[in-house]
């Protein structure tokens, strides 16, 4: 029995559930989860940021950067990721076995978007039903879709950035676009599209900024047939069933991205998998360390509180003794033109006598303190840069022009390839970001995960469309 209401839509020239899965970033969405949900009749969707390639055994192939410069670490990146989006999007194909459709997800943030998506399309004619693409203002989307002549779905999280998205470019190409992705910036895992509008701190009702997109898009010509998908603290069906058959919402979908994690096809190790059963409603962090610069969540783990830790270990300075900076900074740093509050200074003496005895400079006229082996590890993971973001702040990176953004590295952010790559392949959960949604918490409360029951994909959308 499907939940009430509850029908396919026409998606790729056949049939499906309005049931996507969400995309997740480097290596927590492959073959063997998308080809499972597609299979079962759903929308999978194969994650081509950084995606693993594998060896003649079937492992996977390290992706290390032995090149000397980070232009050249960059070309091996956007190598890497085109044959290994590519491996996974033909083994998801065999794997779907001709039911539902494979998407592909890529961060429009992430280096070379363009150039692996251009890559990856060339490689894979006919097996790739969409793009989904959000993490920045993907204008270029709609022109590569059409160069390719598959759909593209561009993630969202208001109605202002979709009418701006449209109206710069995706009108077009309006044939092509085959729902809008709505990405609630309050609810959703990983990466999320807060504006300096809005404040992260209180979250908004989905339902009147879902409403309002769906007036805009109305209002701009775009096709009732075209859906909303609703991402970001999906759970079960029955608590959005007035969104249903809505005729002020028109046609939706639903995105699931946390549950998906959690199944036996889902390729993360079985660490991660384990923490997602202990989290408590608020275990997931809404923060802006990730070099992106967007907001994020993720499991509020020790990784995290070190972050926390490290910013609140941070104080202004001028270069000469102005206002109340009337103090001269003598630990953690080199030279006599760091003038800072004497309250300060005497802050700075009791994190040095604890141990963080190093001062890091920042882009905003700080500095913050760590210990001795904590500056190497962040200025060696400054210089080992491979380029994985168009822009990157903790880094100061940039994939294009003259290859920096001008400002200096901020050693309150981290190497956010390195950090997905190690928990994605084995590292631990608590010492590296894990990205989640912040419904993470009721795999803890859901009955049908009790007595450490995990799910196949086929599993778990049937169980979706019973309403739970």
């Amino acid at each position: 029995m499907t939940f009430k209401g509850l029908k396919p839509i026409t998606y790729g020239g056949r049939e499906v559930w309005p049931l996507i899965e969400g995309g997740k970033g480097v290596s927590a969405t492959n073959h063997a989860s998308s080809g499972a949900w597609a299979a079962a009749g759903g929308i999978g969707t194969v994650s081509a940021v950084n995606a693993d390639s594998y060896d003649a055994n079937g492992d996977p192939i390290p992706q290390l950067y032995p090149q000397a410069t980070r232009r050249e670490r960059h070309e091996q990146l956007i190598r890497y990721a085109i044959d290994g989006a590519t491996e996974q999007v033909k083994r998801a194909y065999d794997v779907a076995s001709g039911k539902g459709a494979i998407n592909i997800n890529v961060l429009w943030e992430m280096g070379g978007a363009p150039q692996v998506l251009e890559g990856v399309l060339s490689n894979c004619k006919g097996l790739i039903t969409g793009v989904t693409c959000g993490a920045g203002m993907p204008y270029k989307l709609a022109e590569i879709a059409a160069r390719h002549q598959v759909n593209y779905l561009p993630i969202i999280s208001s109605a202002r950035a979709f009418r701006a998205l449209w109206k710069r470019s995706y009108h077009k190409v309006s044939e092509l676009m085959a729902a809008v992705v709505y990405e609630d910036p309050w609810l959703a895992g990983g990466h999320n599209g807060l504006s300096n509008a809005e404040d992260p701190r209180k979250p908004e009702d989905p339902y009147p900024r879902v409403a309002a997109l769906r007036e805009t898009m109305r209002a701009e010509g775009v096709s009732e047939d075209v859906p909303i998908v609703m991402a970001g603290g999906v759970w079960f069906l029955r608590e959005w069933e007035n969104w249903i058959d809505n005729p002020e919402l028109g046609q939706i979908a639903f995105q699931f991205g946390t549950r998906p994690l959690l199944t036996e096809e889902s390729p993360i190790p079985q660490r991660w998998k384990d923490l997602l059963r202990t989290l408590d409603e608020g275990d997931i962090l809404l923060h802006k360390f990730s070099p992106t610069g967007f907001y994020s969540s993720a499991v509020k783990n020790p990784f995290l509180r070190d972050l926390e830790a490290r910013s609140e270990r941070q104080i202004a300075y001028t270069k000469a003794a102005e206002g109340e900076h009337t103090a001269q900074l003598d630990v953690g740093v080199k030279g006599k033109n760091f003038w800072v509050k004497p309250e300060d200074r005497a802050r700075a003496h009791e994190w040095a006598a604890a141990g963080h005895t190093q001062a890091l400079k920042t882009p905003d006229s700080t500095v913050v303190f760590v210990t001795p082996e904590k500056r190497d590890e962040i200025r060696k993971d400054q210089t080992d840069c491979m380029g994985c973001l168009s822009h990157c702040g903790f880094s100061s990176w940039k994939d294009h022009d003259d290859y920096t953004t001008g400002r200096l590295a901020d050693p309150r952010s981290f190497c956010i390839q390195k950090t997905l790559q190690d928990i994605a392949h084995g590292g631990d959960p608590d010492d590296n970001l894990a990205f989640a949604g912040h419904s993470a918490y009721r795999f803890k409360t859901d009955p049908f995960y009790s007595n450490n029951f995990t799910p196949t994909v086929k599993q778990l959308v049937e169980r979706i469309l019973t309403g739970d």
